[in-house]
């Protein structure tokens, strides 16, 4: 079996058992790190860190987690698309790690590493996509909203990183994804589209969501385009109460 076989890229690659599977594991693990308790499922594991973008937060969150859980991590600096070719670079990295897990700018030249693998590729983060951070945000809710079933998520947020990996989330469960922004900026890649995934420009989609999220405002957009779409108090005030507690709470961090 080829590395490619068992990656995650993208956030539907997973089956939706297998996606549920790893949430529920996600809330044990949540507590075991609390407890200082972590299981040692990643022990003798050598996982290489190669962070080709910038970026602290989550390649931190992943070096931690692996170390915690018994793993040895190693940060690799090494850039794709260079000088070497991926074929090439690969022969080393799959004789010395048994994972690789990956920040890169584009999705395609992450594709094509995993292609070449003979071991797993975890997408870190991509300018097209952000599957962990989703996966994360996905087990919060459900520990905080005790299922992630019906789920209504609206990202007043322009076509992204963050709000693709939410339109590919909702490829694979049974939740309700909304972008709410201009036209202008948004998502029209049909390999996203579904019958759970739709685009609006109306913000009363929020008065009924269960989590909304928000992006960086894009570079090229005038102030007052995007107006109507700030999320303040006014419009935190009308959503529901659930929605409305994680926003604020959030808010105080």
């Amino acid at each position: 079996m080829t590395g490619s076989a068992r990656s995650f890229l993208e956030f539907h690659d997973i089956p939706e058992a297998g996606l549920r599977s790893i949430i529920d594991r996600a809330g044990e693990l949540a507590k075991a790190w609390d407890e200082r308790a972590m299981p040692q499922s990643l022990a003798g594991k050598r996982v290489a860190l190669i962070v080709d973008d910038g970026g602290w937060r989550n390649t931190t969150a992943f070096d931690l987690g692996i170390q915690a859980m018994g793993g040895i991590c190693v940060h690799v600096p090494i850039g794709f698309n260079a000088r070497e070719e991926t074929g090439d670079i690969q022969g080393y990295l799959g004789n010395w790690f048994d994972m690789l897990v990956i920040r890169t700018r584009e999705l395609a030249a992450l594709k094509a590493v995993a292609a070449a693998s003979p071991v797993p590729v975890i997408n870190a983060r991509t300018g097209s996509n952000h599957p962990c951070e989703t996966l994360g945000d996905l087990a919060y809710i459900k520990n905080r909203r005790g299922s992630i079933d019906g789920l209504k998520v609206v990202g007043v947020a322009a076509d992204a990183n963050i709000l693709r990996s939410w339109a590919e989330a909702s490829i694979a469960l049974p939740i309700e994804v909304v972008q709410v922004y201009p036209e202008r900026w948004h998502i029209s890649d049909a390999a996203l589209l579904n019958g759970r995934f739709r685009v609006s420009t109306d913000m009363s989609e929020l008065s009924d969501a269960d989590v909304v999220i928000t992006d960086s405002w894009p570079g090229d957009a005038a102030s007052d385009a995007l107006a109507g779409y700030r999320i303040g108090t006014d419009v935190c005030g009308r959503m529901r109460s659930f929605c409305r507690a994680r926003r604020l709470r959030a808010a105080r961090r």
